[in-house]
């Protein structure tokens, strides 16, 4: 659960911003920056950076910008950083490129892009070609009234257009197993049960 979204220049001043659950204090960019500036100073740099006020940061550098996530809870970091791949690859389909300029030049379109992506601090649609449907740039202007689309499995770039099924199917296991370790006085050291949801689906 992401709190906020910042993109900062090399100065650490902020370019944009989006607050999605009000939980954080606008300053903790610049938190951000001193910890950072304390870190490379260290040579302890890392894209996850934790700070003492109970603040995540995950980061990371795109033609001389931060774009910077910032949580207060135990969020799953790896799923953050791919969040923020997602959001440069779909910044880049609007833009060509990322930078300070094309985002002072388009701050609407990244603030419709922004709130799309994420809703309430969880991540939405980051699929660029599901996202040209709903927000058109000038290259991409509609006649009539923008409509969703018709087909959004059509839209995704992980499925091929034409397969059908005869039946729709889903199948779903759940792979449990429990982990138990016992002490010579028959105290409990360790128990766990852990468990993988296997989907296989027919649509």
């Amino acid at each position: 659960m992401i709190s906020a979204i910042f993109i900062l220049d090399v100065k650490g001043r902020v370019i944009i911003s989006r607050d999605y659950r009000g939980d954080i204090s606008p300053k903790c960019a610049e938190r951000f920056m001193t910890r950072l500036n304390e870190l490379e100073v260290e040579s302890k740099l890392t894209p996850i950076i934790h700070d003492e006020a109970g603040i995540s940061f995950v980061y990371l550098t795109v033609s001389n910008l931060y774009v910077l996530a910032v949580t207060r809870t135990n969020v799953n970091a790896a799923s953050v950083v791919c969040f923020l791949h997602r959001l440069v690859d779909v910044f880049k389909h609007y833009f060509q490129e990322l930078e300070e300029e094309s985002l002072r030049d388009n701050f609407v379109i990244v603030y419709e892009l922004l709130d799309e992506v994420m809703d309430y601090g969880y991540p939405q649609f980051t699929e660029a070609k599901i996202l040209t449907e709903y927000i058109k740039t000038d290259a991409y202007k509609l006649e009539a009234a923008p409509k969703p689309p018709m087909a959004v499995t059509n839209a995704v770039s992980w499925r091929m257009e034409g397969i059908k099924y005869k039946k729709n199917e889903v199948f779903l296991d759940a792979v449990e197993s429990v982990n138990l370790l016992v002490h010579s006085n028959g105290s409990v050291v360790l128990s766990e049960v852990v468990g993988v949801l296997r989907m296989c689906v027919y649509l």
